[in-house]
């Protein structure tokens, strides 16, 4: 039976290796000098097998990419460092099993050709995710194959689930098997960060470091995704699927390091795996809350978010369009208005179509369209299943008149949402989104969905919603 005998959270920046930083990785001190530590005790441990999880892979809304071919390699060319190559053999007998158990479990995962992986702009050479790792991992120690999966934008749970399906593949080999979960922390922690600063970004790194710290696997799954998006989080689910990986184990976590030079945090955590133990089963606690959060939402939800979710189960369940009958209250029936409806599922978008004016007879009809819309035709994502139905929070806006304005400072983006147009074309951005937290970025997406440049002549409009949740 095989094993995975212990995990680390590792940082990847490539600045610490010495051919890139060429001096200047000294400002990540802390950080060099945890990593050289993690890489002697694997190099003690004698992993037959190195599992990496990266967000810098191939990545996929809805698909684990999991390299399968038979030698894994890459190098740092791009960071001018043309010289650092790494070279592996892949376990394709792991790789299988994990594909295998994710398929039964409902999530795709597995490799892809090159040429479709071209067609994404993507490649099948190891990313700097896995490369940096792995540089000093190889200074120490050598001779083990490599399983390379990438991150997806499955919500969390499916994520966890997934980094249970690799355990199971785990014990089901005679693989003794390290696990590397590869994953810088904040992106915002100062002005000169990649992508600015924002105060919550510091904030995010305390959670996640004191979550690590504790294995409180609990609070990492119940992350807002208003957190992570201002805070400008890399690492989040490359830990979620270790931690899957892990699930039902005791946990011994050791932080070697945290640091946050050059505005982005890195963190270094040695997990040793001990016995197994029901305390530590987390899905199942995990899936109780949220089942009991459901039942709270269902309980609270008004005439119009019930005639949403209801239209969206009349259609997948028995295939017909819900009827706007007389028991809704006289202004959902009597009055019309654009609607927008939005779906999510375990805290991530799952759909969201709307109008911006009146189509249908009523609000009532408006809403009913609207929901099958953003359940079976919103083209980012695959149609809504079935059991996925018990899982879906929604919400709907109600619309107010637009009216033309002629300058950004009249927007307000909790308040308002705009509308761009150019021609033909148009583009909307509801108010008060997770994100969304300056006018500009609220006209620039707005512009993007309406494929309108930021340098072409367009007008704007800015309207209220009266939002049901």
């Amino acid at each position: 039976m095989g094993k995975i005998i212990s995990s680390y959270v590792f940082p990847h920046p490539p600045i610490i290796i010495p051919e890139v930083g060429k001096g200047n990785e000294d400002g990540a001190d802390e950080t060099i000098k945890a990593v050289v530590k993690a890489a002697k005790k694997i190099s003690m441990e004698k992993p037959t097998t190195i599992i990496v999880t990266t967000p810098h892979g191939p990545v996929f809304q809805d698909y684990v990419y999991v390299s399968a071919g038979e030698e894994l390699q890459g190098s740092l060319e791009r960071f001018g460092a043309g010289d650092v190559k790494l070279r592996f053999d892949n376990n394709i007998d792991l790789v299988n099993k994990i594909i295998s158990n994710a398929k039964q479990h409902g999530i795709f995962a597995g490799g892809l050709e090159d040429g479709i992986l071209k067609k994404y702009g993507l490649s099948s050479e190891l990313d700097h995710g896995t490369i940096v790792p792995l540089y000093f991992v190889n200074k120490k120690y050598n001779g083990f194959k490599l399983v390379h999966i990438s991150i997806s934008g499955l919500p969390f749970l499916d994520l966890y689930k997934f980094g249970m399906c690799i355990s199971k593949a785990v014990r089901d080999s005679n693989e003794q098997v390290v696990f590397l979960a590869s994953g810088d922390l904040s992106h915002k922690l100062s002005e000169d960060a990649p992508y600015g600063f924002n105060e919550k970004g510091r904030i995010f790194d305390e959670l996640l470091v004191e979550s690590m710290k504790r294995s409180d696997v609990e609070a990492l799954l119940d992350i807002d995704e208003d957190l992570c998006e201002s805070a400008g989080e890399c690492g989040l689910r490359s830990f979620i699927i270790m931690f899957g990986a892990l699930d039902g184990y005791e946990l011994k976590p050791q932080v070697y390091s945290y640091e946050g030079p050059f505005g982005v945090g890195y963190s270094v955590v040695a997990f040793d795996i001990g016995d197994k133990s029901e305390e530590r089963e987390i899905l199942r606690k995990v899936t109780d809350k949220y089942d009991n959060k459901i039942k709270e939402i269902r309980a609270k939800e008004d005439a119009y978010v019930s005639l949403a979710r209801r239209a969206l189960e009349e259609f997948i369940t028995k295939g017909e369009v819900l009827k706007a009958t007389e028991d809704l209250p006289a202004e959902m029936l009597e009055n019309k208005a654009g609607t927008f409806v939005s779906i999510k599922k375990h805290g991530q978008l799952r759909g969201c179509i709307g109008t911006t004016g009146p189509t249908r007879k009523s609000i009532a009809e408006e809403i009913i369209h609207n929901a099958v819309n953003s359940g079976m035709h919103d083209p980012r994502f695959d149609l809504v299943e079935s059991d996925e139905l018990g899982d879906l929070v929604y919400s709907v806006d109600i619309l107010k008149d637009p009216e033309p304005i002629t300058s950004m400072d009249e927007l307000d983006v909790i308040r308002y949402g705009v509308i761009v147009r150019a021609g033909s074309r148009s583009g909307l951005l509801l108010p008060n989104l997770e994100g969304v937290d300056t006018p500009q970025k609220q006209v620039s997406i707005a512009l993007q969905k309406a494929g309108i440049k930021e340098t072409d002549s367009y007008k704007m409009e800015r309207f209220e919603v009266v939002r049901h949740k």
